[in-house]
């Protein structure tokens, strides 16, 4: 999500003693600071909502508060290749980010923001190259060169298959996206970061620091090889007009350039509040790529091998329960990025302390803008050389991340690599017990968590004094606007050049070609999102990627586990004794059908739902994310399920569960309990029971058996079996 193209976490100079605070004149100080304070990072809010202008309006708002660059988030939709009028991005526009459906939304969102002075990074995966054609395109109308624009596309494929799920093609074509923009961006686009190499969402999944760095590593290795590999004369796309500047040499893979390649890869990472051990993580980082630059592509320029990283700071430990507490987690969270020189972060972005509740508001955002301006201008955080140089005890946790690191890389690289170690399932189930143990940690109150399992006592809190207005709501009209907007759009386009654009499109996804010089055609003669991604779903097929859940293992003692210890222990086993009670008056196993209606991808809650219940004694149907309504009743009906579970993060609940219900009555299976969970306000809760839900669960909702419990209710109810 963030971009560190012009700047580097190196040493820049030792700082003189007398220039430290409490040295000589203050006057002099102050005058001699810009010689002694590091330049600060690039400072960024994570920002997109409801329509290209609404976002267009809301960036420049920020930017005049100081804010130092753009990062944009896309909605689902766009994320996965769809247009705002498909089936599946029913309830998806613009809600977790903004819809960019063609050149005139882009030209919108960046409309009196001139590309060339700005750096903006753009969260976006699978449909990557083609945001960035935009991009480039509404640039160049506004009269830059393509080498002028800096930023950072993400473009990490891999980690899509492992927790965020925006994925859209099969692992091999996708890589070729991939690579296939590295090339071009690294010829002719040489102040953009093709990609982010992304740990953030790892984390975010439930990996531990040693999975977060193995992982992320491994990812890099299969691009790294794969830009490597490539055949440099298939980069030159021959049928282009050589008088382009789409056509440009794209030899982004022969040796001589690596070099030049590897210098454009950044990471993009998670720090959470074990500030310390973040810190150390950084350095592990840092001294693993640069090895691994140094033995295995040998490069030899040690700026060349330089960890450039950003980070937005740990989302998962925001919590809905005493939600002020989250902004001391942002700010502890800050530090481990920060205070250390040497492993210093080049761009940051934080959450705001509302995010577990919903979409924040401008002052939220602005809030967590002021802290890192804080952190940047008001204290002495630039003035030293790194803390923690020498330090013994970051010395020794470093060496044991990274030899522990080193042991996991070279366990996925003997399974194949990372591509191959997503299509076993072995990083997702790797992933999904890591984020079981997580939450048995916090179950059992061994990971303290303050207002959720301990010191929950609190006092009202006045920043939720009225209810509904804690949080942005997301015009109900704007999906509308985006469908008739995108008509008027289709209508107004010359269709026999649309139609050449993506023959153009096709043709060259079935040779080697690079797909780039074809997308900019698209992107010029006003193709959709949708139509640009469909037409290489009809060339390289779509995937659905392991979930994980099967192969999940929970180890030791804690809730889920069988022990009696404590109340999550003994609650556990009245659990199982139910269950085995329940399946006996059934005359079946309980059968629990886990679905993720919609494009939201964030399967964490649904996998470890799936997790405990599983364990719990439960026959559990899990399919994975991305599933219409229509295919959940219909999985429904025919694993003659107790209960559907409804997964929704995305905040499209109220447009998604009406239909699973409808679907379920019209199925003639109305009598089938739906139970629902997410990121789910208190008013919205009432209307779904209204409309005939039978739970609803939130983060606020942190022990799982106690939800397994209460699920098993619904189904002893529904089947007229006595109360336990």
């Amino acid at each position: 999500m963030t971009d560190v193209s012009t700047r580097s976490t190196g040493h820049t100079g030792p700082v003189r003693d007398d220039a430290r605070p409490g040295h000589g004149d203050p006057s002099a100080r102050h005058a001699a600071e810009g010689e002694r304070r590091d330049r600060p990072w690039i400072i960024r809010t994570y920002a997109g909502h409801s329509s290209a202008a609404e976002s267009n309006a809301l960036y420049r708002r920020n930017l005049a508060k100081g804010q130092t660059g753009l990062s944009v988030a896309f909605d689902l939709p766009t994320q996965t290749g769809y247009d705002p009028d498909h089936p599946l991005a029913r309830g998806e526009v613009g809600r977790v980010g903004v819809p960019v459906s063609h050149l005139g939304d882009m030209r919108a969102l960046f409309d009196q923001i001139p590309l060339a002075r700005m750096n903006t990074s753009m969260t976006i995966n699978a449909t990557a190259m083609w945001l960035l054609a935009l991009y480039q395109v509404v640039a160049q109308e506004q009269g830059a060169d393509p080498a002028q624009l800096a930023g950072t596309t993400q473009n990490d494929i891999i980690k899509e298959y492992l927790s965020r799920g925006t994925y859209v093609f099969p692992p091999g074509p996708s890589l070729r996206l991939v690579t296939d923009l590295i090339a071009y961006t690294v010829a002719e686009m040489p102040r953009w970061n093709p990609i982010n190499i992304c740990s953030y969402h790892l984390q975010e999944a439930g990996a531990t620091p040693v999975q977060e760095l193995a992982f992320s590593i491994c990812s890099a290795i299969a691009v790294l090889d794969a830009v490597a590999a490539a055949d440099p004369a298939s980069a030159d796309p021959a049928s282009a007009d050589p008088a382009s500047v789409d056509a440009a040499s794209t030899d982004a893979m022969t040796p001589g350039r690596m070099t030049e390649v590897c210098a454009r890869i950044s990471f993009f990472v998670n720090a959470g509040t074990r500030f310390v051990e973040e810190m150390c993580k950084m350095r592990a980082f840092g001294r693993l790529w640069d090895d691994l630059l140094r033995t295995r592509y040998g490069v030899t320029d040690p700026a060349a091998r330089r960890f450039r990283y950003g980070v937005q700071v740990n989302s998962l430990g925001l919590t809905e329960a005493q939600p002020e507490n989250n902004i001391i987690r942002i700010v502890l969270e800050s530090l481990g990025v920060t205070l250390s020189k040497d492993a210093r972060c080049r761009a940051l972005q934080l959450p705001a302390w509302n995010e577990a509740l919903g979409l924040p508001r401008p002052w939220d955002q602005q809030w967590s803008l002021r802290v890192q301006q804080i952190l940047a201008d008001e204290t002495d955080l630039l003035e030293y050389d790194d803390l923690f140089a020498g330090s013994r005890v970051v010395e020794r946790r470093v060496d044991e991340l990274v030899a522990e690191a080193r042991e996991e890389i070279d366990r996925v690289q003997a399974m194949g690599g990372a591509v191959a170690a997503v299509e076993t399932g072995y990083l997702k189930s790797a992933l999904v017990s890591s984020q079981a143990r997580r939450r048995s940690r916090i179950e059992t109150g061994e990971d303290v968590v303050v207002g959720v399992n301990r010191y929950t006592e609190t006092e009202p809190n006045p920043l939720l004094a009225e209810p509904g207005a804690a949080i942005q709501a997301v015009d109900p009209a704007a999906e509308g606007a985006a469908r008739e907007a995108l008509a008027a759009w289709r209508a107004g386009r010359d269709p026999v050049a649309v139609r050449e654009a993506l023959l153009g499109l096709r043709t060259a996804a079935g040779t080697a070609a690079n797909l780039v010089p074809a997308t900019l055609a698209c992107a010029r003669v006003g193709v959709t999102t949708g139509e640009w991604s469909d037409t290489l779903r009809e060339v390289f097929g779509e995937y659905r990627a392991p979930t994980g859940v099967a192969g999940a293992v929970v180890s030791g003692d804690g809730a889920g586990s069988g022990s009696d210890a404590g109340s999550a222990g003994g609650r556990a086993a009245r659990l199982r004794a139910l269950v085995v009670r329940t399946r006996a008056e059934l005359g079946r196993p309980v059968k629990l059908l886990v679905g993720k209606p919609g494009l939201d991808g964030h399967s964490n809650g649904a996998e470890q739902i799936a997790v405990r219940a599983r364990d719990a004694g439960f026959e559990v149907v899990y399919q994975g994310i991305r599933l219409t309504p229509a295919q959940i009743v219909a999985a429904a009906v025919e694993e003659d399920a107790h209960v559907v579970g409804l997964s929704v993060l995305s905040g499209a609940h109220l447009d998604l569960v009406p239909q699973v219900l409808d679907g379920l009555r019209a199925a003639g299976a109305g009598d089938v309990p739906v139970v629902v969970g997410g990121i789910i306000p208190p008013a919205d809760a009432r209307r779904l029971t209204e409309l005939g839900v039978a739970g609803v669960y939130t983060p606020r909702d942190y022990e799982l058996d106690a939800i397994i419990l209460d699920i098993l209710e619904v189904v002893r109810s529904t089947y007229g079996l006595d109360p336990r």
